[in-house]
């Protein structure tokens, strides 16, 4: 199948079935996925948590908005956390990134307010999850990317200090009767000639 058919068919799912899991192997290769993940500089500004346990799934699956039910019947949760402390991330990208590479950002990254600078990780880890989710669709693993969460609640939840909770996705395989799937409401976008311009 090629990478174009993977996009027709993927589609946000509504309705998980809680009872099949994901196999460990494809568990452990969309981890590496997100290891390989692009980012400006390579500054690699994130954390991916796994969240599998029930009782975690539980308490996140109270601060996700509508989306209870898919955090809950889903097999895995993964959480796409930005650095939150810009001290650990400027060790982190001394430590491990080319002299070229720390000098871009000091340049033009580090005056820019605090704030900027986050929603710069924000745009890196959102190249992630492009990556992750191009990665189910062609792994037939079925997701839903969640902007319905409740950050700061995960990042009490998960422990999470030095980093914050951004976007979810619950991953897993689809209920034989989602209404979603495209079999059954076709996939819905814009046409070529209005998205698409060429010079």
């Amino acid at each position: 199948m090629s990478f174009k058919e993977y996009m027709q068919q993927r589609y946000t799912t509504k309705m998980y079935n809680p009872s099949r899991k994901i196999e460990q192997n494809k568990i452990q290769d969309l981890m590496e996925v997100l290891r390989l993940s692009p980012s400006s500089i390579n500054s690699q500004p994130w954390k991916f948590t796994f969240v599998s346990d029930a009782e975690t799934k539980q308490q996140l699956s109270k601060v996700s908005w509508l989306n209870t039910e898919k955090v809950l019947d889903s097999d895995t949760v993964v959480v796409f956390s930005r650095i939150n402390s810009l001290d650990l991330f400027e060790q982190q990208i001394e430590a491990e990134l080319p002299g070229r590479a720390v000098d871009y950002y000091k340049e033009f990254i580090k005056p820019m307010p605090e704030d900027q600078i986050k929603s710069w990780f924000n745009r890196q880890l959102y190249l992630s999850l492009g990556v992750f989710l191009s990665a189910c669709a062609a792994m037939g693993i079925d997701a839903t990317p969640m902007e319905g969460i409740e950050p700061e609640q995960y990042d009490r939840i998960l422990n999470q200090l030095d980093y914050a909770a951004v976007v979810a996705v619950a991953i897993g395989y689809r209920d034989e009767d989602d209404f979603n799937q495209p079999s059954k409401r076709p996939k819905s976008r814009r046409d070529l000639e209005k998205v698409i311009e060429t010079v």
